[in-house]
């Protein structure tokens, strides 16, 4: 539990930490935009709500964090903004990756990494390598990740072992498949879009089956520990029933 004060009625509240959180950060080029500002400003500012959103995280007692960083169809995007979203992992590692090792958190990747470029492949490669041991916040960042292409690679996986005769097919069962997703880590509690669209965008479309979904108008370079907080108070307002009554 975590208590806060609402800065809007002033009022404090004991909330219940929902176990993993997941985030599509949106809006980056549109701070950019605004402000008349090439779009990779606005990546480039985000960057410091990412590192906000990570010590929320740890601060409120949250497990697992999976954050939307490139998904498959952001290739399409030009071809500078993609090249400079390719380096980002690496420089926020290479200034985060000491305070997130001390701070016990673990660094793990979904998505087909074999498609980055090779300095992005290898910085990851040693933020997993480095926090492998860590057992607090489980940070998840998804590069080169589609829901989609996540069950299809699941799905192949489990052929494969169907027919070599390995698996019988009254084998293959919802937790089966969930042990054979990208992500590794439990099904998403809460999902969180920034901007304003209300969409999951190919985002964990297996493990989001029953997960609370929270939309808000700020743009991600605008996301700062309150409204984190106020995303948590939005699922505590919700009452889970997972199908039942």
């Amino acid at each position: 539990m975590f208590k806060w004060v609402n800065p809007k009625t002033k009022v404090e509240a004991e909330l219940s930490v929902p176990e993993h959180v997941a985030i599509i950060m949106d809006g980056n080029g549109r701070w950019a935009k605004k402000r008349g500002l090439p779009r990779i400003m606005g990546h480039r500012e985000g960057m410091k709500s990412i590192r906000e959103a990570v010590r929320t995280a740890q601060e409120l007692g949250i497990q697992s964090l999976t954050l939307y960083a490139f998904s498959t169809e952001n290739w399409t995007r030009p071809e500078e903004e993609v090249s400079f979203l390719m380096k980002l992992p690496k420089q926020f590692l290479e200034t985060d990756l000491k305070e997130l090792h001390e701070q016990n958190v673990q660094v793990l990747v979904a998505g087909d990494t074999t498609k980055l470029p090779r300095e992005t492949r290898e910085a990851v490669d040693q933020a997993r390598e480095r926090t492998a041991t860590n057992t607090g916040l489980k940070l998840v960042f998804a590069l080169n990740y589609g829901g989609r292409d996540e069950l299809v690679q699941a799905m192949r996986s489990i052929a494969e072992d169907v027919q070599s005769g390995m698996l019988i097919p009254d084998a293959v069962d919802d937790q089966l498949i969930g042990e054979r997703l990208m992500t590794h880590v439990q099904d998403v509690d809460l999902i969180i879009r920034t901007s304003g669209e209300q969409r999951l965008s190919n985002f964990l479309l297996w493990q989001s089956a029953y997960a609370e979904l929270h939309f808000t108008e700020v743009l991600w370079p605008e996301f700062k520990r309150e409204h984190f907080v106020e995303a948590i108070e939005s699922y505590n307002a919700r009452t889970r029933r997972f199908g039942g009554v």
